[in-house]
């Protein structure tokens, strides 16, 4: 069964429009629909073609669209489909009748230059407010063949992303259709599946991946975080949880920044920061205005870790870190390279706090005052369309936002189906 909005997307290609826009909430059907339809109206409006399939990776297009695709069982039964891994490349024919579709992933401003050189008859575009730019115009530029479409899938950004600014405010210039989509036109979701995604996001990703806006954060980053429930104290902290939870010890590296290190159990259900390092060179009550070297900093976590061979853990650090990285490495550390992407991380970490999984000791009085002064940066958001926080009074958050990026399975937040 399909919902009002998803057979809108079924007949647009026999609109005479030239551009699709769905944009809107996660779970809400508009994926698979629009590369149904893609898919449909290619073989039916052409032969010996070629067409591309992109999304931010190879692999995220790959999962998002192919293989959903090869799993429809309509298109199983009429057409011959083979997708080519190494080539990137899907296949389809009917009776003699045949078009490639070349997988293609826009992860960066480099990306432009896979695309170059080839003529499409038209092209779908999976996530591409995630995509630069330049990638996204190269696309559409090499749909050069008669009666070619450009379809666009994507979530919302920030109301000054480029994509909403030269698109989705200029459709009739560009000759675009946009569907707004929710997640009550997914008729296959149940009320109890959309009751869970709406648990998960807060804040600014509650208002994009649930309502579907174009919103730039305001204000704090994490405003879901409550103190009674995000905080804890020694007598609720679970007995035994050094030895009944496993362990990592995160760390974001200063020189003339503060140094941060967090040491953090993990049970299966909830993250527990249990205490904190601190080092900042600047504060002259605390340490003299006296910066340390990377050896001292390494002192420091072995101190920090403890002797006992037992709670031997990984330790998770800023990958740009390269010089600290190195000494730990040389005295025997686990090191784990922080993975550093900002804005996946701060959407995690959200999640967490919303479900009141993750949760700080009261004693680490560092972090906690600079949970509650994280705020969005509004100027860059305005000016240049850029997500991002304010980079100050941000090194415990950063050190935890490396832990659970880095060490957390991706289905203890929830993140199964989620761009």
């Amino acid at each position: 069964m399909l919902s009002p909005k998803q057979i809108e997307v079924l007949r647009w290609p026999y609109t005479g429009k030239t551009a699709l826009i769905c944009d809107g909430a996660v779970r809400s059907g508009k994926t698979s629909i629009m590369s149904l339809s893609f898919l449909l109206w290619a073989m039916g409006s052409f032969d010996k073609s070629s067409f591309a399939l992109c999304g931010k990776t190879v692999g995220a297009a790959e999962r998002n669209i192919i293989q959903p695709l090869l799993g429809v069982a309509y298109l199983q039964e009429h057409f011959r489909m083979e997708y080519t891994r190494g080539g990137h490349v899907l296949t389809v024919s009917r009776g003699g009748r045949s078009n490639r579709f070349y997988v293609f992933g826009g992860r960066d401003e480099s990306s432009y230059m896979l695309i170059q050189g080839v003529t499409l008859a038209g092209v779908l575009l999976d996530e591409t407010a995630l995509m630069p730019r330049s990638f996204v115009e190269q696309a559409l530029a090499r749909c050069s063949a008669a009666g070619s479409k450009l379809w666009f899938n994507c979530n919302p950004d920030v109301p000054e992303h480029w994509f909403r600014k030269e698109w989705l405010l200029k459709l009739e210039e560009k000759d675009a259709t946009h569907l707004h989509f929710t997640m009550e036109d997914n008729p296959s979701l149940t009320e109890e599946t959309r009751a869970r995604y709406r648990s998960l996001y807060a804040g600014v990703f509650k208002r994009r991946y649930i309502d579907g806006e174009w919103t730039a954060g305001d204000g704090l980053i994490y405003d879901m975080f409550d103190r009674p429930a995000n905080t804890y104290e020694d007598d609720s902290r679970p007995k035994g949880l050094p030895y009944l939870a496993s362990r990592a010890i995160a760390c974001d590296y200063g020189t003339a920044n503060p140094t941060v290190f967090l040491d953090i159990y993990d049970d299966g259900e909830t993250v527990w920061v249990d205490r904190e390092y601190r080092w900042d060179s600047r504060d002259a009550d605390a340490t003299g205005l006296r910066q340390k070297t990377d050896g001292e900093y390494a002192a420091d976590l072995e101190a920090f870790m403890g002797a006992d061979p037992q709670f031997f853990c990984p330790v998770v650090v800023d990958p740009s870190a390269a010089s600290f990285i190195a000494e730990l490495q040389r005295r025997g550390v686990y090191v784990r390279p922080g993975d550093n992407e900002v804005l996946n991380g701060i959407r995690r970490v959200s999640q967490l706090f919303a479900q009141r999984r993750l949760k700080v000791h009261r004693r680490c009085r560092g972090l906690l005052g600079e949970l509650q002064s994280y705020v969005w940066d509004a100027k860059a958001a305005q000016l240049g369309g850029v997500e991002r926080p304010v980079k100050q009074q941000d090194h415990g958050p950063d050190a935890l936002r490396y832990y659970v990026n880095t060490i957390l399975p991706k289905w203890r937040y929830g993140e199964e189906g989620v761009p």
